[in-house]
């Protein structure tokens, strides 16, 4: 493993080793569960103040009333603050299958926490969704139940560029955040992490509010849709799936494999071992 000088300290940081494809020892550990447990409770949360936020916004009887499209950014942006500040020790702050995903194609999850985190993202979605619905079911019925769909006026292949460029700023924010290397050398980045991640929610969400909705998150809209369960739900869902996910593997191969050259590292790392 090849060693990186950070001159802060005087100290050599040594890239963590990548995680095994499939790691059924985990299934043992409680901390596993604990962190699985975590993405649940945080996407359940996530999306009923999102859901909250956005059929607030379409009660609005006049157009000084409500939070609108700039207060929906950011409740969603300040949510996932609050929400990666208190389970980034847990879980990671996934809350998101395609931050998930691009984890999992950077070898820093296994095939086995990738899928148990998805399957509690989507789960804490659905059961988020049907919280807000619980709450103002009235209205959530008559206004649209907060689907993703692409707004009119736009294509759908505009919508899918949409939601790839949003998840790649997404994801690229989330892996430059919590970049190891990076908080070895400053010591205050584990504490200032959430900031840019729950910013970068923000930021995306007022350029594609008026194109989709803002999914960048698949399992915000399958939980939308399954509760909504219309036609409209499902017409555009694969947009909602495929755009989120090929942003999140440009964005993990991009910070990896591009900025950090891991792939150059770890072959420099087997000639040495190879040639001694």
């Amino acid at each position: 493993m090849e060693k990186n000088r950070d001159g802060v300290h005087g100290k050599d940081y040594v890239d963590p080793p990548p995680s095994p494809l499939m790691d059924t020892e985990e299934l043992k550990s409680w901390s596993f569960y604990r962190a699985v447990l975590a993405e649940f409770v945080a996407t359940l949360l996530f999306l009923y103040v999102l859901v909250a936020t956005v059929i607030g916004y379409k009660r609005e009887t006049s157009p000084c009333d409500g939070v609108g499209p700039l207060g929906i950014a950011w409740a969603v942006g300040g949510m996932i603050f609050v929400l990666v500040y208190c389970t980034a020790g847990i879980s990671g702050g996934h809350i998101n299958p395609a931050v998930t995903l691009g984890f999992f194609v950077a070898r820093k999850v296994s095939l086995v926490r990738a899928f148990a985190y998805m399957v509690a993202q989507c789960l804490g979605a659905i059961f988020g969704v049907g919280l807000a619905k619980s709450v103002m079911k009235h209205y959530y019925d008559t206004l649209g139940g907060a689907v993703n769909a692409v707004a009119p006026g736009n294509s759908k292949g505009a919508a899918l560029r949409a939601e790839i460029i949003g998840t790649f700023v997404l994801v690229y924010t989330v892996f430059s955040a919590t970049d190891p290397k990076r908080n070895a050398r400053d010591s205050h980045v584990p504490v200032l992490a959430p900031l840019p991640i729950g910013f970068a929610v923000f930021v995306v969400h007022l350029a594609t509010i008026p194109i989709t909705g803002t999914g960048i998150n698949p399992a915000r809209s399958l939980g939308a849709a399954v509760m909504y369960n219309t036609g409209k739900a499902w017409d555009d869902q694969w947009i909602f799936w495929v755009g989120p996910f090929i942003g999140a593997v440009a964005a993990a191969t991009y910070h990896e494999y591009a900025l950090r050259a891991t792939a150059i590292k770890a072959l420099k790392s087997f000639r040495t071992s190879y040639s001694s």
